[in-house]
């Protein structure tokens, strides 16, 4: 399933998608330089959604996704919480492919979902 193209994400940004259609983020990605590292949308302290506003999963560094429901933060490249409420847990990982055109694709979609 296409999510985006390699160009539609900045080195240092985040992004949320839907790859489902139900109109809620269910899966983000965040790219640091050649690398992409995604996860379900999904704190694992209250099983929320992440972002604090669409696109936004990072602190403001840029060098920790944090969850807007409590302030937990993760490791970019383990999703581990370092931080908050739900210390020890980690985020749920989505994987990709890169396709040689720079198409962004879930590898799977046996990740957990939110509801909407």
């Amino acid at each position: 399933m296409k999510l985006c193209h390699w160009n539609d994400l900045p080195d240092g940004e985040s992004r949320g998608f839907d790859p489902a259609g139900r109109g809620q983020d269910t899966v983000l990605i965040v790219r640091q330089g050649e690398r992409l590292y995604a996860y379900a949308d999904l704190c694992p302290h209250l099983d929320t959604p992440m972002a604090w506003r669409k696109d936004k999963y990072l602190n403001a560094v840029g060098d920790r996704i944090v969850c807007a429901a409590h302030g937990a933060l993760f490791d970019i490249t383990t999703g581990l919480c370092t931080l908050g409420p739900c210390l020890g847990d980690a985020l749920v990982p989505v994987p990709l492919t890169v396709q040689a055109n720079g198409e962004i694709h879930i590898a799977h979609t046996n990740h957990k979902e939110t509801n909407p």
